[in-house]
């Protein structure tokens, strides 16, 4: 998890003349949704399980994912060539909620994890 959040601060330190992605439209919003999957991903596995409630580790997986994205686009702002957007940060959270949503519909139903270990 600290890695992946001292990835994102070092690539969101380089000043804006430095970053040179694959340019198409919204490609910086993919990589902005894609590096805060992964934050999501880190975070969610770096937590305990919650076996009796686990939206509750998926809702503070994305509260953290979305508040590092505001820090990550207020440093940002002190970065030559940098700028905060909003549409960055949006993206972040999109990113992070996208893969919350794929890893809890993978996940097997409280029904079905008693129903297996009642076997």
């Amino acid at each position: 998890m600290m890695l992946v959040m001292g990835g994102i601060f070092f690539v969101s330190h380089q000043p804006g003349s430095a970053i040179h992605l694959l340019q198409f439209p919204g490609s910086d919003k993919l990589a902005h949704a894609l590096a805060y999957a992964v934050l999501a991903a880190s975070v969610l596995f770096a937590l305990p399980p919650s076996p009796r409630r686990p939206w509750r580790g998926l809702v503070l997986v994305f509260v953290v994912c979305s508040l590092y994205g505001i820090s990550d686009e207020v440093h940002q702002s002190f970065i030559p060539l940098r700028s905060a957007d909003p549409l960055d940060w949006l993206a972040d959270s999109l990113g992070a909620g996208v893969f919350l949503l794929a890893w809890a519909a993978f996940q097997p139903s409280r029904s079905a994890r008693a129903a297996s270990r009642a076997k």
